[in-house]
């Protein structure tokens, strides 16, 4: 790779030296394969016990009814860096599992971490923490106790600008590129094959990026849009209110849908505000989410997005309250069990695809 990524060029008198980089990238995060081991006896443990476990168990046993409704549509909710930190494979496995219809994610989770790995790249644990102006200085970024190269992320960067250029200039929602995105992988250029965005592409699972920007991938289309000004030309745009207007789509051909939500903030928010934007589209039938879980550990007492509980959410009419589970646990710790449980319970297997990206077609 070279340093033409965004014009964002190393200052090579600052690093230490390439050893150190190369120690600090040294032991990379693997992810967890929810298909080789059985939770199920420790979620029945659990709900026999109190505090967290019971809420995890609980949880686990609210995705099985979720999973087993036929008419649940079920849609993954994804914020922070539980990808990065070893559940990217989990969640490819739910997709290819027929396990999620739909998901709504960061675009941090979906380029920076997933797309991010589709190209080659790794994420490291941090065995060791230096002073972050040391790791400034040999480009490596930090996310708590995990690595990445930023070299490598400008690679995703500017990969991200090429798909881009590629593109007609017109108006495009996050799920529509993010279908070029998966297209583009599954055309020959994925270095991992088993991607979330491959993977959602090929069995018609529609992901949604409601701030889109915030990520890598704004790098890349800010770059797309300079250099398109430069020639003169036009270039293409993201469309938020289409992102808002199909996923309402979604819900209301969906009727009974369930949330699997890890973290808060804006794709938390914007999933269940589909209900109210259904409502004043003049679908006054339409369902509250039925089932709803939330895992987080936001403390309520800040009054944020990400730390409402899902009992408040009742008030602004979007969720039901008689099916409703906060886990306030570090998902890393929990989600792992609570999908493996419902794979190995196996309720997927009697499900119908639901395949809502052709409803875009």
């Amino acid at each position: 790779m070279t340093t033409d990524t965004l014009n964002k060029v190393q200052d090579t008198e600052a690093l230490v030296n390439d050893t150190r980089k190369a120690k600090l990238l040294s032991t990379e995060v693997e992810h967890i394969d929810i298909t080789s081991f059985d939770a199920r006896p420790i979620i029945d443990a659990m709900g026999k016990m109190s505090f967290t476990s019971r809420d995890t168990a609980r949880a686990a046993d609210l995705y099985n009814q979720m999973l087993s409704d036929p008419e649940c549509s079920v849609i993954l909710v994804v914020a922070g860096s539980t990808s990065a930190g070893g559940c990217m494979d989990l969640y490819t496995e739910l997709v290819k599992n027929n396990m999620v219809d739909a998901i709504v994610a960061t675009g941090a989770t979906i380029v920076d971490m997933d797309f991010f790995e589709a190209l080659g790249h790794k994420h490291y644990q941090a065995l060791e923490i230096p002073d972050d102006d040391t790791l400034r200085s040999l480009y490596i970024d930090r996310i708590y106790d995990t690595y990445i190269d930023e070299v490598a992320l400008q690679d995703c960067d500017h990969t991200i600008g090429q798909i881009a250029d590629s593109l007609e200039p017109r108006p495009y929602s996050s799920r529509e590129f993010i279908k070029e995105m998966g297209k583009w992988l599954a055309d020959g250029n994925a270095k991992k094959t088993n991607s979330l965005v491959q993977t959602a592409y090929e069995h018609d699972v529609p992901i949604f990026c409601p701030a889109f920007v915030d990520s890598s991938a704004g790098f890349g289309l800010v770059k797309h849009q300079v250099d398109a000004m430069k020639r003169g030309g036009h270039y293409m745009v993201l469309d938020a209110i289409a992102d808002f207007r199909e996923l309402t789509d979604i819900k209301i051909k969906a009727g009974t849908t369930g949330l699997l939500m890890i973290g808060g903030g804006v794709p938390k928010n914007f999933t269940q505000d589909t209900v109210v934007c259904a409502e004043i589209l003049g679908h006054d039938d339409v369902e509250v989410h039925k089932y709803a879980i939330q895992i987080t550990v936001a403390d309520v007492r800040d009054g944020a997005c990400s730390s409402s509980t899902l009992q408040e959410a009742a008030s602004w009419g979007k969720v039901s309250t008689a099916l409703e589970q906060m886990v306030f646990a570090e998902a890393t710790s929990v989600l792992p069990l609570i999908a493996s449980d419902a794979y190995h319970r196996g309720a997927w297997k009697n499900r119908d695809k639901r395949r809502f990206a052709k409803l875009f077609a």
